[in-house]
């Protein structure tokens, strides 16, 4: 059982979270059946989600093998065989349809462009160096996209805008993670890791750092958003984001550490007291300020 649960990587569904942004900045949270909705949409997401990770497992079997991380994965190791990974899959494609059924057929359709998208990606698309970065990105704005749908709220440009940023800037520092290897051992975990280099992946990680910042400040001090939240020191609280871009860097160019986000935001007090303080401080602004 507990490498069936490292197969299907439960502790990867915390990105689905994302669903749940646009609800929150509606004020909606307290919505009863918009939250239990969005919960459903969460859960399909999740099990969707962990479809996508077996594929990917399958179809990389044999380089993850050479790898001296994912050597370790379920399938690769041995410890759970091709037949029996197949079968879970249709199993968490089974429990996904049941959450989802009875749901909006326009997540439907966000959740079907989420799978086929990523098999695509597993099946070769990874394998095109910007592309492969920009498909993670993707997938975290169909998240937020199916949790605008769910909740019935209207996602805003600026939304999207800062969540392809930010999925673009930990892609980027995931994909250090590979160049670290290859130059440590030389192996080539996905052909794209040949065409970056540790000067072009740092370089793109400080270009996009500075413009997750600067589109921020944009955001907190736009008119449209200080009217509508009724708040007009919204801009506070980028000292926050400054905060976590700044330490997420630490950990990627001192300490080598950005290859796994999750991991990070799991164990590393200074980001998680961060993001807390950030979600904390916007729930004030907009349930108590606004008596929502």
């Amino acid at each position: 059982m507990n490498e069936i649960l490292k197969l299907i990587r439960p502790h990867h569904w915390v990105k689905n979270l994302f669903l749940l942004i646009p609800i929150f900045f509606a004020g909606n949270i307290f919505n009863q059946y918009s939250i239990w909705q969005t919960l459903s949409g969460v859960v399909a997401f999740c099990f969707v989600s962990s479809v996508v990770y077996v594929i990917n497992d399958l179809k990389d079997c044999e380089v993850d093998k050479l790898h001296p991380r994912k050597r370790e994965r379920p399938i690769a190791s041995g410890k759970v065989q091709p037949n029996v990974a197949v079968l879970i899959t249709f199993l968490l494609l089974i429990i996904a349809i049941f959450f989802s059924y009875s749901l909006p057929y326009e997540f439907l359709w966000i959740l079907g462009i989420y799978l086929l998208i990523n098999i695509l990606y597993s099946f070769g698309l990874k394998n095109i160096p910007i592309l492969d970065m920009i498909i993670l990105s993707f997938g975290f704005i169909l998240r937020v996209l199916a949790g605008g749908v769910l909740s019935d709220v209207l996602i805003s440009e600026w939304l999207i805008i800062m969540i392809f940023l930010l999925s673009l800037f930990l892609a980027i520092a995931k994909r250090r993670e590979d160049i670290l290897i290859f130059n440590k051992s030389g192996m080539v975990s996905r052909s794209s890791t040949s065409n970056y280099n540790l000067q072009f992946i740092n370089s793109s990680l400080t270009l996009i750092s500075g413009v997750i910042i600067v589109s921020y400040l944009m955001y907190t001090l736009s008119a449209d958003v200080n009217a509508r939240i009724h708040f007009d020191y919204l801009y506070t609280t980028s000292v926050f984001v400054v905060m976590g871009i700044m330490r997420y860097l630490q950990i990627t160019l001192v300490d080598n550490g950005g290859g796994s986000p999750i991991k990070i935001l799991y164990k590393d007090r200074f980001i998680q007291i961060t993001l807390l303080a950030w979600i904390l401080t916007f729930f004030y602004i907009i349930y108590f300020l606004n008596d929502v």
